[in-house]
Protein backbone atom coordinates (compact mmCIF):
# COMPACT_ATOMS: atom_id res chain seq x y z
CA UNK A 1 0.00 0.00 0.00
CA UNK A 2 1.43 3.50 -1.04
CA UNK A 3 1.69 5.32 1.19
CA UNK A 4 1.89 3.24 4.34
CA UNK A 5 2.27 6.85 6.12
CA UNK A 6 2.03 10.13 6.08
CA UNK A 7 4.25 12.51 7.51
CA UNK A 8 2.82 15.75 7.36
CA UNK A 9 3.09 19.80 8.84
CA UNK A 10 -0.02 20.85 10.26
CA UNK A 11 0.00 24.32 8.59
CA UNK A 12 -0.29 21.89 5.34
CA UNK A 13 -4.19 21.23 6.19
CA UNK A 14 -4.83 24.89 5.82
CA UNK A 15 -4.19 24.78 2.13
CA UNK A 16 -6.77 23.25 -0.44
CA UNK A 17 -4.18 20.75 -1.62
CA UNK A 18 -3.48 19.54 1.98
CA UNK A 19 -7.32 19.31 2.25
CA UNK A 20 -7.78 16.87 -0.05
CA UNK A 21 -4.25 14.74 0.13
CA UNK A 22 -5.65 14.26 3.95
CA UNK A 23 -9.35 13.21 2.43
CA UNK A 24 -7.84 10.59 -0.02
CA UNK A 25 -4.89 9.00 2.36
CA UNK A 26 -7.47 9.16 4.92
CA UNK A 27 -6.55 5.07 5.54
CA UNK A 28 -3.24 5.81 6.44
CA UNK A 29 -1.86 6.60 9.31
CA UNK A 30 -1.02 10.55 9.67
CA UNK A 31 1.98 11.48 11.85
CA UNK A 32 2.33 15.34 12.61
CA UNK A 33 5.92 16.87 12.32
CA UNK A 34 7.66 20.16 12.89
CA UNK A 35 9.67 20.32 9.54
CA UNK A 36 9.37 18.22 6.58
CA UNK A 37 13.79 18.72 6.30
CA UNK A 38 13.96 17.78 9.45
CA UNK A 39 12.44 13.77 10.47
CA UNK A 40 14.66 12.56 13.43
CA UNK A 41 13.12 9.11 13.28
CA UNK A 42 13.12 8.46 9.60
CA UNK A 43 16.93 10.68 9.75
CA UNK A 44 17.91 7.71 11.82
CA UNK A 45 16.77 4.93 9.78
CA UNK A 46 19.89 2.53 8.60
CA UNK A 47 20.80 2.56 5.06
CA UNK A 48 18.97 -0.74 4.73
CA UNK A 49 15.21 0.73 5.17
CA UNK A 50 15.97 2.65 1.93
CA UNK A 51 12.63 1.00 0.07
CA UNK A 52 10.85 1.16 3.04
CA UNK A 53 11.57 4.95 3.41
CA UNK A 54 10.00 4.94 -0.05
CA UNK A 55 6.54 3.65 0.82
CA UNK A 56 6.36 7.03 2.82
CA UNK A 57 4.27 10.20 1.56
CA UNK A 58 5.90 13.73 3.69
CA UNK A 59 3.13 16.99 2.82
CA UNK A 60 3.93 20.08 3.92
CA UNK A 61 4.49 23.80 2.78
CA UNK A 62 7.57 24.76 0.68
CA UNK A 63 9.42 28.12 2.44
CA UNK A 64 12.30 28.11 -0.09
CA UNK A 65 12.00 29.94 -3.43
CA UNK A 66 14.81 31.18 -4.56
CA UNK A 67 15.53 30.10 -8.40
CA UNK A 68 19.03 28.72 -9.57
CA UNK A 69 20.53 29.79 -12.96
CA UNK A 70 20.73 27.35 -15.67
CA UNK A 71 22.74 27.59 -18.62
CA UNK A 72 21.40 23.79 -20.26
CA UNK A 73 17.89 23.57 -21.25
CA UNK A 74 16.33 26.22 -19.39
CA UNK A 75 16.83 29.91 -17.84
CA UNK A 76 16.15 28.83 -14.08
CA UNK A 77 15.85 25.69 -11.84
CA UNK A 78 12.66 26.11 -9.65
CA UNK A 79 12.03 24.50 -6.25
CA UNK A 80 8.07 23.13 -7.32
CA UNK A 81 5.40 21.13 -5.87
CA UNK A 82 7.33 18.40 -5.08
CA UNK A 83 10.83 16.80 -4.05
CA UNK A 84 12.11 13.15 -3.83
CA UNK A 85 10.52 10.22 -5.54
CA UNK A 86 8.87 7.01 -4.98
CA UNK A 87 11.28 5.17 -7.38
CA UNK A 88 14.48 3.63 -6.96
CA UNK A 89 16.80 4.31 -8.73
CA UNK A 90 20.15 3.38 -8.30
CA UNK A 91 22.34 6.48 -9.02
CA UNK A 92 19.40 8.65 -8.36
CA UNK A 93 21.02 12.08 -7.61
CA UNK A 94 18.69 13.14 -5.03
CA UNK A 95 20.71 10.80 -3.13
CA UNK A 96 23.24 13.40 -2.78
CA UNK A 97 21.49 16.14 -1.44
CA UNK A 98 18.70 14.20 0.61
CA UNK A 99 20.61 10.58 1.64
CA UNK A 100 18.26 7.90 2.42
CA UNK A 101 15.62 10.51 3.12
CA UNK A 102 14.65 10.70 -0.90
CA UNK A 103 11.14 10.10 -0.38
CA UNK A 104 8.63 11.94 -1.82
CA UNK A 105 8.14 15.44 -0.14
CA UNK A 106 4.70 17.14 -1.29
CA UNK A 107 4.06 20.97 -1.17
CA UNK A 108 0.63 22.09 -1.01
CA UNK A 109 1.34 26.10 -1.54
CA UNK A 110 1.41 25.77 -5.65
CA UNK A 111 -0.25 28.90 -5.84
CA UNK A 112 2.09 30.86 -4.05
CA UNK A 113 4.84 29.07 -6.50
CA UNK A 114 2.92 29.51 -9.60
CA UNK A 115 2.80 33.18 -8.62
CA UNK A 116 6.09 33.43 -8.44
CA UNK A 117 6.86 31.88 -11.78
CA UNK A 118 4.19 34.21 -13.99
CA UNK A 119 5.36 37.50 -11.98
CA UNK A 120 9.04 36.53 -13.12
CA UNK A 121 8.07 35.33 -16.54
CA UNK A 122 5.82 38.56 -17.11
CA UNK A 123 8.83 40.94 -15.52
CA UNK A 124 11.17 39.58 -18.28
CA UNK A 125 11.96 41.55 -21.84
CA UNK A 126 12.66 37.91 -23.02
CA UNK A 127 10.95 34.50 -23.14
CA UNK A 128 12.76 32.64 -19.92
CA UNK A 129 12.43 28.62 -19.52
CA UNK A 130 11.97 27.24 -15.95
CA UNK A 131 13.16 23.96 -14.87
CA UNK A 132 10.18 22.97 -12.40
CA UNK A 133 11.01 19.44 -12.39
CA UNK A 134 14.63 19.41 -10.66
CA UNK A 135 14.00 18.23 -7.98
CA UNK A 136 11.09 15.77 -8.38
CA UNK A 137 9.89 13.59 -11.36
CA UNK A 138 6.56 15.82 -11.77
CA UNK A 139 4.83 12.98 -14.20
CA UNK A 140 5.05 10.34 -11.35
CA UNK A 141 3.32 13.39 -9.19
CA UNK A 142 0.40 14.22 -10.65
CA UNK A 143 -0.64 10.88 -10.59
CA UNK A 144 -1.38 11.57 -6.95
CA UNK A 145 -1.39 15.76 -6.81
CA UNK A 146 -2.59 16.61 -10.70
CA UNK A 147 -0.48 19.70 -10.04
CA UNK A 148 0.72 19.11 -13.12
CA UNK A 149 -2.38 19.32 -14.84
CA UNK A 150 -3.44 22.52 -13.45
CA UNK A 151 -0.10 24.34 -13.54
CA UNK A 152 -0.10 23.80 -17.29
CA UNK A 153 -3.55 25.05 -17.71
CA UNK A 154 -2.87 28.18 -15.31
CA UNK A 155 0.56 28.51 -16.48
CA UNK A 156 -0.54 28.73 -20.76
CA UNK A 157 -2.65 31.32 -19.96
CA UNK A 158 -0.56 33.88 -19.96
CA UNK A 159 1.80 35.51 -22.47
CA UNK A 160 5.43 34.98 -21.78
CA UNK A 161 7.57 32.12 -20.24
CA UNK A 162 7.90 28.13 -21.24
CA UNK A 163 7.75 25.51 -18.16
CA UNK A 164 10.23 22.02 -18.34
CA UNK A 165 10.24 19.27 -17.07
CA UNK A 166 11.99 15.84 -17.83
CA UNK A 167 10.43 12.15 -16.70
CA UNK A 168 10.87 8.46 -16.37
CA UNK A 169 7.29 7.56 -16.70
CA UNK A 170 4.80 7.47 -19.16
CA UNK A 171 1.07 8.29 -17.60
CA UNK A 172 1.01 11.57 -19.52
CA UNK A 173 -3.36 10.75 -20.40
CA UNK A 174 -4.09 13.55 -18.23
CA UNK A 175 -1.63 16.39 -20.32
CA UNK A 176 -2.82 15.03 -23.99
CA UNK A 177 -6.04 17.07 -24.05
CA UNK A 178 -4.82 20.40 -22.31
CA UNK A 179 -4.75 23.93 -23.40
CA UNK A 180 -0.62 24.32 -23.59
CA UNK A 181 -0.66 26.67 -26.06
CA UNK A 182 3.17 25.34 -26.76
CA UNK A 183 5.12 26.39 -23.61
CA UNK A 184 5.35 23.54 -22.18
CA UNK A 185 8.71 21.60 -22.76
CA UNK A 186 8.17 17.76 -22.25
CA UNK A 187 11.50 15.89 -21.66
CA UNK A 188 11.50 11.98 -21.39
CA UNK A 189 14.46 9.96 -20.05
CA UNK A 190 15.48 6.71 -21.59
CA UNK A 191 18.32 4.18 -21.39
CA UNK A 192 18.71 0.65 -22.22
CA UNK A 193 16.05 -1.92 -21.50
CA UNK A 194 18.49 -3.35 -19.18
CA UNK A 195 19.78 -0.96 -17.33
CA UNK A 196 16.06 0.34 -16.59
CA UNK A 197 15.17 -3.03 -15.48
CA UNK A 198 17.99 -3.49 -13.38
CA UNK A 199 18.79 -0.11 -11.91
CA UNK A 200 15.95 2.43 -12.86
CA UNK A 201 14.06 0.76 -10.40
CA UNK A 202 10.41 1.51 -10.16
CA UNK A 203 9.82 3.64 -13.55
CA UNK A 204 8.10 2.48 -16.48
CA UNK A 205 9.82 0.46 -18.90
CA UNK A 206 11.32 1.85 -22.47
CA UNK A 207 8.43 1.01 -25.05
CA UNK A 208 5.95 2.93 -22.70
CA UNK A 209 8.32 6.07 -22.23
CA UNK A 210 8.80 6.04 -26.38
CA UNK A 211 5.40 5.92 -26.78
CA UNK A 212 4.35 8.64 -24.38
CA UNK A 213 6.89 11.28 -25.97
CA UNK A 214 5.00 10.35 -29.12
CA UNK A 215 2.01 10.73 -28.05
CA UNK A 216 3.09 14.60 -25.56
CA UNK A 217 4.84 15.30 -29.60
CA UNK A 218 1.07 14.13 -31.30
CA UNK A 219 -0.61 16.70 -29.29
CA UNK A 220 1.57 19.74 -29.49
CA UNK A 221 4.18 19.71 -26.95
CA UNK A 222 7.26 20.59 -27.76
CA UNK A 223 9.06 17.68 -27.01
CA UNK A 224 13.34 16.47 -25.69
CA UNK A 225 14.56 13.68 -25.09
CA UNK A 226 17.56 12.69 -22.21
CA UNK A 227 19.83 9.43 -22.95
CA UNK A 228 20.97 9.85 -19.05
CA UNK A 229 22.99 8.77 -16.82
CA UNK A 230 25.28 6.74 -20.06
CA UNK A 231 26.10 3.98 -17.48
CA UNK A 232 29.41 2.25 -18.90
CA UNK A 233 28.24 -1.30 -17.50
CA UNK A 234 30.29 -4.53 -19.10
CA UNK A 235 28.18 -4.22 -22.51
CA UNK A 236 27.44 -0.61 -22.61
CA UNK A 237 28.06 -0.53 -26.22
CA UNK A 238 25.42 -3.25 -27.82
CA UNK A 239 23.00 -2.34 -25.33
CA UNK A 240 23.35 1.71 -26.39
CA UNK A 241 23.65 0.90 -29.67
CA UNK A 242 20.36 -1.60 -29.39
CA UNK A 243 18.50 1.96 -27.42
CA UNK A 244 19.47 3.78 -30.70
CA UNK A 245 18.30 1.85 -33.16
CA UNK A 246 14.89 1.12 -31.35
CA UNK A 247 14.35 4.73 -31.01
CA UNK A 248 14.79 5.49 -34.67
CA UNK A 249 12.39 2.52 -35.51
CA UNK A 250 9.21 3.31 -32.61
CA UNK A 251 10.01 7.47 -32.81
CA UNK A 252 7.78 9.28 -34.12
CA UNK A 253 8.68 11.54 -37.68
CA UNK A 254 7.24 14.48 -36.23
CA UNK A 255 9.70 13.49 -32.51
CA UNK A 256 12.42 12.55 -34.78
CA UNK A 257 11.97 16.39 -36.74
CA UNK A 258 12.18 18.15 -33.76
CA UNK A 259 13.65 16.58 -30.55
CA UNK A 260 16.63 17.80 -28.53
CA UNK A 261 18.97 14.99 -27.29
CA UNK A 262 20.75 15.61 -23.87
CA UNK A 263 23.20 13.20 -23.22
CA UNK A 264 24.73 13.11 -19.59
CA UNK A 265 27.25 10.46 -17.72
CA UNK A 266 26.68 8.75 -14.72
CA UNK A 267 28.20 10.52 -11.63
CA UNK A 268 28.32 8.12 -8.79
CA UNK A 269 28.81 8.43 -5.08
CA UNK A 270 30.16 6.93 -1.51
CA UNK A 271 26.45 7.55 -0.25
CA UNK A 272 25.17 5.61 -3.10
CA UNK A 273 27.62 2.53 -2.79
CA UNK A 274 26.59 2.76 1.28
CA UNK A 275 23.29 2.60 0.51
CA UNK A 276 22.81 0.61 -2.64
CA UNK A 277 25.46 -2.10 -0.60
CA UNK A 278 22.91 -2.54 2.12
CA UNK A 279 19.49 -1.73 0.53
CA UNK A 280 19.90 -3.83 -2.38
CA UNK A 281 22.98 -6.13 -1.85
CA UNK A 282 21.35 -8.39 -5.33
CA UNK A 283 21.85 -4.67 -6.89
CA UNK A 284 23.95 -3.75 -9.88
CA UNK A 285 27.33 -2.29 -8.53
CA UNK A 286 27.46 0.95 -10.32
CA UNK A 287 31.35 1.81 -9.12
CA UNK A 288 33.80 0.45 -11.37
CA UNK A 289 37.59 0.94 -10.17
CA UNK A 290 38.93 0.70 -13.56
CA UNK A 291 36.42 3.20 -15.30
CA UNK A 292 35.88 5.48 -12.62
CA UNK A 293 37.98 8.00 -10.60
CA UNK A 294 37.29 10.93 -7.83
CA UNK A 295 35.65 13.83 -8.18
CA UNK A 296 35.03 16.39 -5.18
CA UNK A 297 34.71 14.55 -2.19
CA UNK A 298 32.82 11.56 -2.09
CA UNK A 299 31.94 11.12 -5.87
CA UNK A 300 33.06 9.36 -8.42
CA UNK A 301 32.82 10.06 -12.38
CA UNK A 302 34.32 8.00 -15.45
CA UNK A 303 38.23 8.59 -16.19
CA UNK A 304 38.71 11.22 -18.88
CA UNK A 305 39.66 8.96 -21.55
CA UNK A 306 37.21 6.22 -20.69
CA UNK A 307 35.09 9.31 -20.75
CA UNK A 308 36.24 10.51 -24.37
CA UNK A 309 36.03 7.22 -26.26
CA UNK A 310 32.34 6.62 -24.75
CA UNK A 311 31.38 10.10 -25.49
CA UNK A 312 32.83 9.97 -29.26
CA UNK A 313 31.28 6.71 -30.04
CA UNK A 314 27.50 7.94 -28.83
CA UNK A 315 27.92 11.34 -31.11
CA UNK A 316 28.42 9.56 -33.74
CA UNK A 317 25.72 7.11 -33.25
CA UNK A 318 23.37 9.74 -32.33
CA UNK A 319 24.16 11.73 -35.29
CA UNK A 320 23.96 8.77 -37.93
CA UNK A 321 20.63 8.43 -36.76
CA UNK A 322 19.43 11.93 -36.00
CA UNK A 323 21.92 13.93 -37.24
CA UNK A 324 24.03 16.32 -35.48
CA UNK A 325 21.61 19.13 -34.95
CA UNK A 326 20.09 16.50 -32.29
CA UNK A 327 22.64 16.38 -29.71
CA UNK A 328 22.04 20.14 -27.19
CA UNK A 329 24.90 19.04 -25.34
CA UNK A 330 26.89 16.01 -23.63
CA UNK A 331 27.96 16.59 -20.24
Amino acid sequence: MFPEKVYYEPDALSYDLGKVLREKYGGSPWIPIESHNKIDELRTQPNSAFRDLKRLLIVGVRKTHRYVPNTKTSDFLVPYTSSGCSASCLYCYLVCNYNKCAYLRLFVNREEMLDKLEKTARKSETDLTFEIGSNSDLVLENTITHNLEWTIEHFAAQEKGFLTFPTKFNMVGPLLPLEHRGRVVFRMSVNPREIIRTIELGTSPLEQRVEALNQMAEAGYRIGMLIAPIILVENWKPQYLELLDFLEAKLSDRVKRSVGIEVIFMTYSYVHRAINTEAFPKGSDLYDPERMTGRGRGKYCYRPDVRNEAEAFLRKEIEKRFGAKSILYIV
